[in-house]
């Protein structure tokens, strides 16, 4: 009997997704598994990561949830250290979770709010890539994926400046490791640009907008699937339409 080869385009990857237990980073997690790769789901609510694990398992695909708070100090070197004892390479690192904070003008910024929003949205994925870039230079073909927004750095917006620096700030940083491993390795990093979607933090931040007339957020994490498996070159910044 001839064994049957797994021809699906992320077949044999190892992928990992912050933010995984809704909205956009399910919708990732679910589109990436279903291209093959094996997903590690990590958010903080292991009971929704729990439900995505099941959708997944349920459409053929595979994944491990991983339930624990990025902010907290130990957490992303006890990840890093499971994802490295069970495979040796890791080959896609979606950068996804990410808090809006209180929409307000600059000299109204909450202080400690705004800590904790660039401890998320900034100094957490920094520190993924510190724990993961061993892994990721043992890919053959690895991909660093950072989800940001219209409102960063060449688009600023009134009342939007801490939300809007924070990705800013992200935006810079991937780019800049994009540069620093480009010729030492194959990892590629990449922006995506969701563009309006239908998720719980665009309601939070225009709660008077008819969600039916935005995208779900199974379209964008298809369009990242799409992204990881092509030969886009090094640096690319996506952003999707409405």
């Amino acid at each position: 009997m001839t064994e049957q080869t797994d021809t699906r385009p992320l077949a044999g990857r190892i992928a990992l997704v912050t933010g995984a237990s809704r909205g956009i980073g399910a919708a990732t997690a679910l589109a990436l598994a279903h291209d093959g790769a094996h997903v590690v789901l990590v958010a903080r609510t292991g009971q929704d990561l729990e439900a995505v694990e099941e959708r997944i398992h349920a459409e053929g695909g595979s994944a491990t949830i991983a339930p624990l708070d990025l902010t907290d100090g130990e957490s992303i070197g006890r990840l890093a250290q499971a994802v490295s004892g069970r495979w040796p390479a890791l080959d896609i690192l979606v950068l996804n979770a990410a808090t809006l904070g209180t929409l307000a003008a600059v000299p109204a910024i909450d202080a400690k709010e705004f800590a904790r929003q660039l401890t998320l949205n900034v100094a957490v994925p920094q520190a993924l890539i510190a724990a993961f870039d061993p892994m990721l230079r043992a890919s053959s073909d690895a991909r660093v994926i950072g989800l940001s927004t219209g409102v960063a750095a060449a688009a600023p917006r009134a009342y939007w400046g801490a939300y809007g620096a924070s990705k800013a700030a992200l935006d810079v940083l991937i780019a800049a490791y994009g540069q620093e491993v480009r010729n030492v390795s194959a990892i590629r990093t990449h922006i995506v640009d969701p563009g309006p979607t239908r998720t719980v933090m665009r309601a939070r931040a225009y709660p008077g907008e008819d969600p039916a007339t935005l995208k779900t957020p199974d379209v964008v994490g298809r369009a990242i699937a799409d992204l990881v498996a092509s030969d886009t070159p090094d640096g690319a910044r996506v952003t999707l339409p409405r």
